[in-house]
């Protein structure tokens, strides 16, 4: 059997074009069992599988979950919150404690860009980043990429882009990283004080003309509007963002051609994308939710077969 490149999940940008094919194999694989009436596999009885998040999170922290428990393994959930972390405690010794109970493996979302990295260079358990600050969020990623191809086929040569708050975003990095590993076209658009001034050295184009970008893309991922890691403000008010950037049914209606509309979640309906947009025929949304349990499934999976 194939296997992994790398230990850890730490991020897209440590991962070989074959890790990801291998990944979206095992994910087809995996999406085929939870169609089924039973959806769960006994692969992971023995594994046990800590979600230890420093940071809220709704969606991710489910799928996860979700994928371990559909996998069969043990898992605890850990929340920063009621945690003795409130008392001082380091991330080390919050994790060692943990792993002390003979735990295997780690998933980890923190507020700080590195802090998987930091970890899985200091504690022994497989790590996978559920989200690091404002640096990356591989499985995303992952999840994004494989949605697409689904509906698209082959990305190579794909048209791509990414709207919203490129500057606060670890998806769009894990997303630029994945698409052009998989031969995708990439571009970003947004304010200007949204995006951050490395996404050329990416090979990343900047448009600012939405309809532009709209016209010129096959795919239109709409990131949300990250309020509450602002602390000043980036754009004078939401109905000028709505304006400028926002997509709605007759937007989408007035294009060249029929595009794929994707969103990370959570949605804010009216804000990015109106209802009618996040509803229709053209958003694969819900699918993204879907395939993020396939997609966590391959990827804890795979990391279990290299603790073996």
């Amino acid at each position: 059997m194939s296997e992994l490149s790398v230990q850890h999940l730490l991020g897209i940008k440590y991962l070989q074009p074959s890790d990801i094919e291998l990944i979206f194999e095992t994910a087809a694989h995996f999406k085929e069992v939870i169609n089924r009436p039973i959806k769960k596999v006994p692969s992971l009885r023995d594994t046990t599988i800590a979600n230890i998040f420093f940071e809220n999170s709704t969606r991710t922290k489910l799928s996860f979950e979700l994928a371990q428990k559909r996998l069969s393994a043990d898992v605890i959930s850990f929340s920063a919150a009621q945690s003795s972390v409130k008392k001082g405690e380091t991330l080390i010794d919050t994790v060692n404690n943990i792993l002390a109970m003979k735990v295997d493996m780690v998933v980890m979302r923190h507020a700080h860009p590195g802090a998987a990295l930091f970890l899985s260079q200091n504690v022994k358990a497989s790590i996978i980043n559920a989200g690091d600050g404002a640096h990356e969020h591989p499985t995303q990623g992952l999840l994004d990429s494989f949605t697409l191809r689904e509906k698209l086929g082959d990305l190579a040569g794909k048209k791509v882009v990414i709207v919203g708050d490129i500057l606060h975003s670890r998806v769009a990095l894990s997303n630029i990283y994945a698409l052009q590993m998989l031969g995708a076209e990439v571009k970003v658009c947004g304010p200007k004080t949204l995006i951050p001034r490395y996404v050329a050295s990416l090979g990343v184009q900047v448009e600012s003309d939405l309809r532009k970008a709209l016209n010129w893309c096959d795919a239109a991922n709409m990131l949300r509007v990250q309020n509450e890691r602002m602390d000043v403000s980036y754009f004078p008010s939401t109905r000028e963002y709505v304006q400028r950037y926002g997509v709605d049914k007759s937007l989408l209606e007035s294009l060249d051609k029929e595009i794929v509309i994707m969103h990370p979640g959570p949605i804010n309906r009216g804000v990015e994308i109106t209802s009618e947009v996040a509803d229709s025929h053209q958003s694969v949304i819900l699918d993204q939710v879907e395939n993020g349990v396939a997609i966590r499934m391959a990827v804890i999976y795979l990391l279990a077969a290299k603790i073996q």
